[in-house]
């Protein structure tokens, strides 16, 4: 292959794609609730993927903070794993063409890595990359889970779809926010989505945010991707955390000053909801008003 850049792919395969969608979720920054990481994992999980493309992970990673696995079998050495940055290849219920960037955040070499994803972008025709994120805030877990978006100022109207994130913040960045200028300066469409995950349960498994960010990228890509199997177990989730808060009178105080604070600036939605008779009255004058 020609290119600077693609001296550091080890392996491509160059299909033939149709304006994918590039969903990046590289694991090493901030993922509350490991909400990015179950997304992503349950998006492919739905899709029959291949590999297309393996970064060179040694120009890119640091072995001794992220160390290869090694197997041992009565004393003998018999595998060593090492860690890997791929890309793969699916399609949505659709058909569309999704391509998936995973593995763990690059150690070194930003700059390059960045100009290889927007080079492998460019190749591929991707017309939009998309990458996952979760935080930890002061939010109830009472509450519907908002998705907050960032994104270059060319693409900063597909934060419509979302919410965006008000203000002015400094804060450390991730490698997600330097794909983000380098494809902008390429003219891709480019935002991330981070789920806001209620700070006292950060730490543990959080279906409802990867529920929320599947929900979001199927919003602003137009992709066919279900969220079904996530909303399930996010149920089990609530149940889980309910029964925490009811058993600590303190935990059941701060929820309760998050739920206040949460109103005061986006008050809950009240749904009128008919009852079952009702709801028949009304099929019955529809099927009458259909017969005249």
């Amino acid at each position: 292959m020609d290119g600077n850049e693609f001296d550091r792919i080890l392996y491509f395969n160059d299909p033939v794609l149709h304006e994918p969608v590039l969903i990046v979720g590289l694991e090493g920054w901030i993922d509350a609730g490991f909400g990015a990481n179950a997304a992503i994992n349950s998006l492919m999980s739905t899709m029959n993927t291949e590999i297309i493309a393996m970064m060179e992970t040694e120009f890119f990673i640091d072995q001794r903070a992220r160390r290869p696995i090694v197997q041992i079998v009565n004393g003998v050495t018999t595998n060593l794993t090492w860690p890997e940055i791929q890309v793969h290849h699916g399609r949505d219920g659709d058909g569309a063409d999704v391509l998936t960037l995973t593995g763990p955040e690059p150690d070194f070499h930003w700059g390059d890595f960045v100009d290889l994803v927007v080079e492998m972008c460019e190749r591929l025709g991707v017309r939009m990359v998309i990458g996952l994120g979760a935080f930890p805030g002061p939010v109830p877990h009472t509450r519907p889970l908002r998705v907050v978006g960032t994104a270059p100022a060319a693409s900063a109207h597909l934060l419509h779809a979302v919410t965006a994130v008000d203000g002015e913040l400094e804060v450390p960045a991730g490698i997600m926010a330097a794909i983000e200028m380098g494809c902008a300066e390429a003219g891709i469409e480019v935002m991330t989505l981070w789920a806001r995950v209620p700070h006292y349960v950060a730490s543990m498994p959080y279906p409802i945010a990867s529920a929320a960010l599947i929900d979001a990228v199927a919003a602003v890509a137009g992709l066919t991707v279900s969220s079904t199997e996530l909303r399930a177990k996010a149920e089990e989730t609530r149940q889980r955390v309910d029964d925490l808060v009811e058993n600590n009178p303190d935990h059941e105080s701060m929820v309760h000053n998050l739920e206040s604070q949460a109103d005061e600036v986006e008050p809950p939605v009240e749904l009128d909801i008919p009852s079952g008779d009702e709801l028949a009255e009304e099929l019955e004058r529809f099927l009458r008003d259909q017969q005249n």
